[in-house]
């Protein structure tokens, strides 16, 4: 059972479900806004590409290599601790990040960054969880979610417009009011602690290998067109298997297995990560075709970039009430539908071409935006009701790190396919025939790639039944 030192009341519930609402809005609206930002950075600190395109990495990297052994962490040490470490420690390189001078200096608050979201992320789900009733879940879920996802739509938006009006810097210093918020709900209202591993032990060599493998797969995908990057992928391989043998014989892993061998748990984060892949890397993609091809203005771009996020945003707390419910067989109807829903979409963006109008790309978003407002919080459900509350903080990092593996994959696939194409220059005119050849073949992969995700979402169901639905 989950250790907890003060009742959960309804107050609790409330400001525990606004402080992840926040947290979970900062982090993909500081993601997105940032690619706005980019050719700004560049200019004013005179840094060369390499080095702009690691800042937004490095957030990256390290959310995801470091997300799973802090999950573990807060099991062991308690999710308070760690989600407020996390808000502090983002507060504060997000402050630093805006007075930097150097392309280093942003580089090192960039990771930094990515440490303290990498601490939210992994306790933000599961306090939600320890916190609320199971036939609320749902509901919390989907705002989450919705949460997420505006701060994808708000991001580039109101990123755009600071970056703008008031330079690059500003969109970092944005992050500071709210996180000493968020501090002040916490140390003000949201008393008392939840773990479940209370004095077991750190598993510290599986985490040093764990993020370290990852660290490596991810570079190597990132980077797979280069002989470094397929080195660095196979040494990614070779860890996480070394990691493998590890944890299994470990009496304290930092991600028990066990968990896996439930087929509700595997099938949904397999289903999840699947989708993810398929769909992540269309905002790049979508963005060298509108800005490129089509000469739309980086605001305008967003502005159309934006229907998809906004989709899900709006759809997801309605998917949350609906499924709390309890009708397992329409919790998953919807579940299958979003993914078949995300197929089509994508599809639907494979028949893009020079001079396709814009309908067709407002059409595709829109599908795809539905599709992952009723395939996200009801996977993220079926993946977390299966496990016991011992487990909820590795739970939550587990799903987080298949997010952002999931990204790295789907952005690897992309600069795979369009580097076989275009090759490595710029997108001109005279590359454009050979850019939506790159573009066409790029979706149709992707949709493969949903398809499959909705057939193992037709396969979860199976394993979805009202014995493993438990009752508070």
């Amino acid at each position: 059972m989950a250790t907890k030192t003060v009742e959960t009341t309804t107050s609790l519930q409330k400001v525990s479900l606004l402080l992840v609402v926040i947290s979970s809005f900062l982090i993909p609206f500081m993601g997105s806004s940032l690619s706005i930002a980019l050719p700004l950075i560049q200019k004013d600190l005179a840094i060369n590409i390499l080095m702009l395109g690691w800042i937004p990495n490095a957030f990256v990297l390290a959310n995801a290599a470091l997300v799973l052994p802090f999950g573990r962490l807060a099991d062991i040490h308690g999710r308070r601790k760690v989600f407020t470490c996390g808000i502090i420690i983002y507060t504060i390189a997000s402050l630093l990040a805006g007075f930097s001078n150097s392309g280093m200096m942003i580089l090192l608050f960039s990771f930094l960054q990515g440490l303290g979201s990498a601490m939210i992320f992994a306790t933000a789900i599961a306090l939600l969880i320890s916190i609320y009733p199971h036939k609320m879940r749902g509901r919390v879920l989907g705002i989450y979610v919705t949460a997420v996802y505006l701060g994808l739509v708000f991001g580039p938006l109101l990123g755009g417009f600071l970056a703008q009006n008031l330079g690059w810097r500003s969109i970092y210093f944005a992050n500071v009011p709210l996180g000493l918020f968020a501090l002040i709900i916490i140390f003000t209202w949201f008393k008392g602690e939840w773990k479940s591993s209370d004095g077991e032990k750190f598993d510290l060599l599986g985490s040093i290998i764990y993020a370290s493998s990852l660290s490596l797969l991810m570079y190597g995908i990132s980077t797979l067109h280069g002989s470094l990057g397929k080195l660095m992928l196979v040494m990614g391989i070779i860890g996480l298997v070394t990691f493998y043998m590890v944890e299994k014989k470990c009496p304290n892993p930092v991600i028990p297995l066990d968990i896996f061998k439930n087929r509700r748990t595997s099938l949904s984060g397999v289903a999840l990560a699947l989708v993810t892949v398929a769909t992540s890397a269309m905002w790049t993609l979508l963005s060298l075709y509108l800005q490129d091809l089509r000469s739309l203005d980086p605001l305008t771009t967003a502005m159309i970039l934006s229907v998809q996020p906004l989709f899900v945003a709006l759809l997801s707390p309605l998917v949350g009430r609906i499924i709390d419910r309890g009708d397992i067989q329409l919790t998953n109807i919807i579940n299958i539908t979003g993914a078949i829903l995300c197929t089509i979409g994508l599809l639907t963006l494979a028949t893009l071409g020079e001079k396709t109008t814009l309908v067709i790309v407002l059409t595709g978003l829109s599908m795809v935006g539905l599709g992952m407002g009723l395939f996200a919080t009801p996977t993220n459900r079926n993946f977390l009701e299966s496990l016991t509350d011992k487990f909820y903080g590795v739970g939550s990092a587990t799903l987080s790190t298949m997010v952002y593996v999931g990204q790295t994959v789907s952005l690897g696939i992309l600069l795979f396919i369009l580097t076989g194409f275009v090759g490595d220059v710029q997108i001109i005119p005279s590359t454009y025939s050979l850019f939506v050849e790159g573009l066409h073949v790029t979706f149709i992969v992707f949709a493969v790639i949903s398809a499959i995700g909705a057939l193992v979402a037709f396969t979860v169901r199976k394993y979805v039944t009202t014995e493993n639905m438990p009752s508070d």
